[in-house]
């Protein structure tokens, strides 16, 4: 069986506790949450709660970071005296970033576990935060070039770890609600990024206002994410001291070695997993292309209305959010993993059809709501797709498969948002619409044949199974 170091060091581990010792007569005190009959033993810890909130908080700001410059593309194009192309590069750059640097960022996650990589994405995070505040200056845009890049190296520690947080800290009955409340930390960053910016930089004459509103804008940032970094220097912890699931005590007990390559050939030699891994780089890179594209794509029918490209693009967020959140709710309730990715893949596209046809009909109050919807199910399928694949490739590292799952929406977003912007600028709005149409409808096809085989789920059962056994033969 296959083993993961970062989520305890499996063979290895000091810090693993076993059962206290007792005289026969005198049974060690039981925990609320711990099992300590039969075996594995396992035990909830409330502090996981803020171990979810403190690595939301730094995805968070780094979301923020990724599309701030995108929602106001046309002011920072008149600021830099930029081309368009280059400021959606600030945007593709998270992209790029992330495809050669996945594997080194997974191996490092398997190999030294969630603390170094929480320490090394919350602290470039921060640095490239600070390196945007001298970025701001008519002439510097290579500057702000390299902090986003930064920025980008920072969010490839961030993206991958939903999972591995909810699967090391939570419990089976809660782990899908974890991981979407770490998906749900990402998307109000970039819930934030689509709101802040045109209230701090509006579209001026005067550049003066313009850079003003810059300032205030990067300075507020550095310093969010300088607090930010020292929270997670003090309180980010490895993992707890007892696994909170039988699954994770199979994984924190196995004497196998673990080897980060092996993994991945076995990763992707897995159809099924091959086979998530295309539609959800086709379903997130869809959502990474309209949310780097909003601004052009609302302006060339409704000019002059940045500041309701704004909240259009909070509103597909906060609808996302609320998707999310009630997507992991109902995994955790019903376990229909595959059933619900394909429902919910189906609607995203459905959606994506409804604001193509309904953007020119000249109501942006339509657009708000087709927008709103295409936010809900796209953004709801982000969770379903880390906890789909974290079931079907059990017990391989959640970070690993995370990762790739990630590495192909990032591919698939820069492809797409390439040649919808494209599309967008050289021949139409609704070619480039279309386009994200096509793919989703193909990547509902694709969905529909994954063979669901919940391994995971089954390794909770057994442990369950475990531990009412030893509880009979002990009565």
């Amino acid at each position: 069986m296959s083993t993961d170091p970062a989520q305890g060091a499996r063979a290895k581990s000091t810090d693993h506790e076993t059962t206290p010792e007792s005289t026969p007569t005198e049974p060690p005190p039981q925990t609320p949450g711990e099992k300590t009959e039969g075996s594995p033993r396992t035990k909830l810890y409330v502090r996981r709660w803020f171990m979810l909130l403190l690595f939301s908080s730094y995805s968070l700001s780094n979301a923020f970071q990724w599309i701030h410059y995108s929602v106001i593309s046309n002011i920072v194009v008149r600021y830099y005296n930029a081309s368009i192309l280059a400021v959606d590069w600030l945007s593709m750059v998270y992209m790029l970033a992330y495809i050669p640097l996945i594997f080194p960022a997974t191996w490092t996650l398997d190999r030294y576990g969630l603390r170094v990589v929480g320490l090394l994405g919350s602290s470039l995070n921060c640095i490239g935060a600070w390196l945007k505040v001298a970025g701001v200056g008519r002439e510097r845009f290579a500057v702000t070039m390299f902090a986003q890049t930064v920025c980008s190296v920072a969010q490839i520690f961030i993206l991958g770890m939903p999972a591995r947080v909810a699967a090391v800290w939570f419990g089976p009955k809660e782990v899908s609600t974890a991981t979407s409340i770490g998906v749900f930390g990402n998307q109000v960053g970039v819930a934030l990024g689509f709101l802040i910016p045109p209230v701090l930089v509006p579209n001026a004459a005067d550049i003066t206002v313009v850079e003003r509103g810059m300032n205030v804008m990067m300075f507020g940032t550095a310093g969010v994410t300088t607090l930010l970094f020292i929270l997670v220097i003090i309180f980010f912890k490895e993992k707890p001291p007892i696994p909170p699931s039988p699954a994770q005590a199979s994984i924190f007990e196995s004497e196998a070695e673990y080897s980060y390559i092996g993994s991945v050939k076995r990763l992707v030699k897995s159809v099924p997993f091959a086979l998530l891994i295309i539609t959800y780089g086709v379903n997130t890179g869809s959502f990474y292309a309209i949310s780097t594209l909003l601004n052009q794509v609302v302006l060339s029918n409704y000019p002059g209305e940045e500041v309701n490209v704004g909240r259009i693009g909070l509103t597909i967020v906060l609808t996302g959010l609320l998707g999310s959140v009630l997507c992991g709710i109902w995994l955790d309730r019903t376990r229909t993993y595959k059933g619900t990715t394909v429902v919910v893949y189906i609607l995203s596209f459905l959606c994506m059809t409804a604001f193509t046809f309904t953007l020119d009909l000249g109501y942006l109050a339509v657009v708000f709501v087709t927008a709103g919807a295409l936010g809900f199910f796209m953004t709801g399928y982000l969770p379903l797709g880390f906890e789909f694949a974290a079931e079907i490739t059990y017990p391989e590292s959640e970070g690993t498969s995370s990762g790739l799952l990630n590495a192909s929406a990032q591919t698939f977003g820069i492809a797409l948002t390439l040649f919808m912007g494209y599309l967008v600028n050289n021949v139409s709005t609704l070619a480039g619409n279309l386009c994200l149409c096509v793919t989703l409808f193909l990547g509902a096809i694709l969905t529909a044949l994954i063979k669901s085989d919940l391994k995971r789920l089954r390794a909770m059962h057994s442990g369950e199974d475990a531990n009412a056994e030893s509880k009979t033969t002990a009565l």
